[in-house]
């Protein structure tokens, strides 16, 4: 499952790796509970977790539904084939508990484990495996959120009730990331017949909700909050709390105070000042992670729909690449990082975060445009006719002044920065920017409609990169206005070749040079520019919070985690001392039975198997 980012969906330097994982352990070590625990036990008697959160929800329908928060939710709602391990990052058992692939890599076959049940106590049979992964080959509303995954898949059938097989039309990279919720048929089919062709708009709030995981999703107050119960019957075993409750605050520093007062038990995103701020309070502990997205902002080259139907309003001179090279080369991305994130980010390169170390690239210098050069970037402009005018501000050779918008995320104070430093650096190569710090909603209504010409945006990068490569191919642009998959209309012959290459290399190392050549088009044509990769910083009350799991083990984030190891491991510090202390133990999460993975070179055959009963927590 993807996450956007512009709230509308990516280096380890051993001295950062360190003073991430100061502190930590694969669990957190108890902390004993004080006299009072407020935000920890509710009037019901039960253990409530409490999150601040400000990003809304764009609908919780598995099938569509793109945004952070939303798939955060629904990673605890709905069950996947395969998840990541929090130890490893590696591909582990989730409800197929072991699959395996022909020689030719064109088959695999996935066995479900025994005794999975839906919260509404219906069993889930490879039926339901078939019928979801079918709908998204066969309805395009359905392949929104995850489409990559179905992409090359030519048939998925049940061979019994706990063997499914997937025949694909071509090898594919991404079958052992199956991160895909799993929905129950019996009550989705009939949905999907209802809806019809309004089933894009479908929000699925018809609580509670009938998933397999170990939450149940209970209640949306817009604005207000989200409730999850827990699944007491959830074949992993019930989550440590009774309750999840994500409450909103349109303003982080309000969210800060409610976690120093206990009125919450966990905060994330914090700016570099919050942070430090917090580390000083008692019974707060907070965590600094690499990060796994990125900040950007993206040109508008000119909205065109998937025909060629052009729309929207913006500036023509951006589609000249000369032009938007010269745009990135005008920003210090090491300014962003220092004016922006205080420090607290990794200036960015490539489109791929460095806490993937073999999928990341970065540019090599030497020429290899667009670098931070100004004087470059001027020359460059004068050379191709963009002559100042009198007040310093360039005109294009066809007589546009180029006066751009830039729609910035009030909600993000790293964005808000970066996007004054722009506005500056920019008019350092005779641009001017108005600058238009809005709502993120309507940010995005900018850019569905075309209606902008530089948008901040960003995207938290999965493990393996797939989803947020395909969303720059030619395929995801809108198939009429509005209804575009990604975050620019970037679509080019040369990318679409590398990203259909890299999808069906099984060999990893052979892969991640596609991989790196798929951000070197993305670097020079210069439509998407990352600037940085910030550090993931959260903070939690450990007088309500025992004990939680990190992913990874080491140096790990707790929000945004590609499983949902978090929020179910995590033990109520309000729980018998014991308990409390004890949590789950690593034996117990990962090493109970065995884990074979193994890759024959040409072959493409993976193999991953484990042996596990219903109790054990990976």
């Amino acid at each position: 499952m993807n996450s956007h980012g512009h709230s509308s969906g990516l280096l380890r330097p051993p001295s950062l790796r360190r003073a991430a994982a100061a502190g930590t352990a694969l669990l957190l070590a108890a902390v004993p509970a004080l006299a009072s625990a407020p935000a920890a036990a509710d009037e019901d008697g039960g253990d409530t977790l409490t999150i601040a959160t400000s990003q809304q929800v764009d609908s919780f329908n598995p099938f569509t539904a793109q945004l952070a928060v939303t798939t955060n939710v629904l990673r605890h709602v709905y069950d996947s084939l395969i998840t990541v391990s929090p130890k490893t990052n590696e591909p582990a058992p989730s409800l197929a508990e072991s699959w395996e692939s022909s020689e030719d890599g064109l088959t695999w076959t996935f066995h479900l484990r025994d005794g999975v049940t839906f919260s509404d106590g219906e069993p889930l049979t490879a039926d339901d495996v078939v019928w979801t992964f079918t709908t998204m080959m066969e309805n395009e509303a359905a392949a929104v959120a995850n489409g990559n995954y179905v992409s090359g898949f030519e048939s998925v059938t049940a061979e019994d009730d706990r063997t499914v097989v997937v025949e694909l039309d071509q090898p594919q990279a991404t079958m052992a990331s199956l991160n895909v919720p799993v929905v129950p048929r019996h009550v989705w089919e009939p949905i999907l017949e209802e809806e019809g062709d309004a089933f894009a708009e479908y929000g699925n709030e018809e609580f509670p909700t009938v998933g397999s995981g170990p939450f149940v999703l209970t209640g949306h107050d817009r604005g207000r909050s989200i409730t999850l119960e827990a699944n007491p019957d959830h074949w992993r075993g019930a989550p440590g709390f009774d309750r999840i409750v994500l409450r909103y605050y349109s303003e982080k520093d309000a969210a800060v105070e409610a976690l120093r007062s206990g009125e919450v038990s966990f905060v994330y995103e914090l700016t570099q000042a919050q942070a430090e701020a917090l580390r000083t309070t008692e019974d707060i502990h907070v965590n600094v992670a690499e990060g796994k997205r990125f900040q950007a902002f993206t040109v508008n080259p000119g909205a065109v729909t998937q025909d060629g139907e052009e729309f929207g309003d913006g500036h023509p001179a951006l589609a000249d690449r000369t032009l938007r090279q010269a745009i990135a080369m005008a920003v210090d991305n090491e300014e962003i990082v220092d004016k922006a994130h205080g420090g607290q980010a990794v200036a960015a390169g490539g489109y791929i975060p460095p806490r993937y170390e073999d999928f990341h690239w970065e540019p090599e210098g030497g020429g290899a445009l667009p670098d931070f050069d100004p004087e470059a970037a001027n020359t460059m402009l004068d050379e191709a006719g963009y002559e100042r005018g009198g007040d310093g501000v360039r005109v294009s050779p066809d007589g546009d002044r180029l006066e751009l918008r830039m729609h910035v995320h009030q909600d993000r104070p790293a964005n808000v920065n970066a996007g004054l430093v722009l506005v500056e650096r920019l008019a350092d190569i005779g641009i001017e920017v108005r600058n238009l710090t809005v709502d993120p909603g309507v940010l995005s209504d900018a850019l569905f409609a075309g209606e902008y010409d530089l948008i901040f945006t960003g995207w938290t990068v999965n493990p393996d990169p797939d989803y947020v490569l395909s969303i720059h191919t030619c395929g995801a642009l809108p198939i009429e206005p509005g209804t575009m998959q990604g975050d620019a209309y970037f679509c080019d012959e040369e990318y679409d070749e590398l990203y259909e290459a890299q999808l069906a290399e099984y060999d990893r190392e052979a892969r991640a040079e596609i991989i790196h050549r798929l951000q070197e088009v993305l670097h020079r044509e210069a439509v998407v520019n990352v600037l940085a990769y910030p550090n993931i910083m959260e903070a939690y009350r450990t007088d309500h919070i025992a004990s939680i799991q990190y992913e990874p083990a080491e140096g790990g984030n707790i929000w945004g985690q590609d499983g949902y190891w978090a929020w179910w491991s995590a033990e109520p510090a309000s729980a018998e001392a014991g308990a409390a202390a004890s949590g789950p133990s690593t034996g117990a999460w990962i090493g109970v039975g065995a884990v074979v993975l193994v890759l024959v070179a040409g072959g493409g055959f993976l193999l991953l198997r484990r042996r596990a009963t219903r109790e054990d927590r990976e």
